[in-house]
């Protein structure tokens, strides 16, 4: 690793950082999840995958340049859970994906990353724009609360339904085994 604080691009060169994210310009492990976590998160993908609309698409655990410094100065850069972003992202192919080609951020709450998830992240994508943050828990009875222009509305469990940014059912008690 340099030994100074990094920029968006001087992170992304890095290549093959594993599960880690880029805060005010240094590299932090992104914390351990556990198979409850994963396997919601890769349920959750399923369940969006069959009702997204035609320009919108799903990733799992990619980058997003979150722009929240100035060009060449030391960035931000986080590795959500689920990104739904639009289709032309997908296609642009290089570098990581910019927080306006994100359309919602879902991240399924581990325990070590609570605060991060609830406070941290919250703050940080609502900084960089981007209109849409699901936080999704799976402690006990599983809850997401759906934060749009940065107004959290109350936790949901059971069903989650939605009409924007566009019509969707989660069954929530399906996303965990």
């Amino acid at each position: 690793m340099p030994g100074h604080l990094l920029t968006v691009e001087e992170y992304a060169a890095l290549d093959g950082t594993g599960f880690t994210e880029l805060v005010e310009g240094r590299v932090v492990t992104s914390p351990g999840s556990g198979r409850r976590h994963d396997v919601a998160v890769c349920l959750l993908a399923a369940q969006l995958e069959r009702q997204l609309p035609p320009g919108l698409a799903f990733v799992v655990r990619n980058e997003v340049d979150l722009r929240l410094a100035p060009h060449g100065e030391p960035g931000f850069a986080r590795r959500p859970d689920v990104l739904i972003v639009t289709r032309a992202a997908l296609t642009r192919g290089d570098g990581l994906f910019r927080a306006d080609e994100v359309v919602v951020v879902a991240e399924v709450v581990a325990a070590d990353s609570r605060r991060t998830d609830y406070q941290v992240k919250h703050d940080e994508y609502a900084d960089a724009g981007i209109p849409h943050y699901w936080i999704v828990d799976v402690r006990e009875a599983v809850s997401l609360v759906a934060c749009q222009g940065y107004r959290d509305a109350p936790a949901v469990s059971g069903t989650f339904v939605a009409e924007v940014p566009f019509p969707v059912r989660i069954d929530l008690d399906a996303l965990v085994p």
